[in-house]
């Protein structure tokens, strides 16, 4: 890609193997509270939201309101099986370091916290590859995926050009969001949707390992 200023990657399921955990710890913690939620059901449902979102949501499905510190519960829960098991994404650390080395920026823009993506990193060894300053949450800006609000932040504090940066995804949200961003964006199909992620927009990315040939970064 000519002129390629900025590569902004978002952080679950992308850089970290955290989707499964995630959605694993929250369907029991749905159906401890008397919605039963499987996996595929916590994915289908829920994946993509904002916590505040995701407990809207569920409490609409349940008929009623969920206990004040269920989201604390939740989230506490959720770091505890990270420390257990999070993993990073194949080739997720070289990919980022030959990006990083051709001399365009990388960046991190998740929807979840900057203490979720912090953590979520540094238990991962990814954390050293990115800049403090280059890390983003949709909770900093008024809307969240699928509004281009984040990816354009980022791309504004990162001093990039929206047509001269490319996202990589794994969600039809965040690949709608860089969309109306103005942004090329590749969906990461490892275990998602592909269809979902073409339809919105995306162009396919089997391996990350593939990405900076598909740049034209060698």
């Amino acid at each position: 890609m000519r002129d390629l200023q900025l590569v902004i990657f978002d952080c679950d399921g992308v850089l970290v193997d955290s989707e499964v955990i995630s959605n694993e710890v929250l369907a029991r913690a749905l159906s401890a509270k008397g919605l039963p939620t499987t996996l595929p059901g916590a994915r289908r449902d829920f994946q993509g939201l904002l916590l505040a979102d995701i407990r809207s949501r569920a409490e609409a499905k349940l008929g009623r309101e969920l206990p004040d510190d269920w989201l604390e519960r939740y989230e506490r829960d959720r770091d505890e099986a990270f420390r257990r098991e999070l993993r990073p994404i194949s080739g997720a650390a070289e990919t980022v370091r030959r990006i990083s080395e051709a001399g365009v920026a990388v960046c991190v823009a998740s929807q979840g916290k900057l203490s979720k993506t912090r953590l979520s990193l540094g238990l991962t060894g990814l954390r050293d590859l990115f800049r403090a300053e280059a890390l983003f949450s949709a909770y900093s800006v008024p809307r969240g995926k699928p509004h281009p609000d984040l990816f354009l932040h980022a791309a504004a504090v990162m001093k990039a050009k929206p047509s001269r940066c490319v996202v990589v995804e794994d969600t039809p949200s965040g690949v709608t969001a860089a969309v109306s961003a103005g942004m090329r964006v590749f969906g990461y199909v490892a275990d998602s949707d592909e269809m979902a992620l073409r339809e919105a927009g995306a162009e396919i990315l089997r391996s990350l390992g593939e990405l900076p040939a598909l740049l034209g970064l060698g």
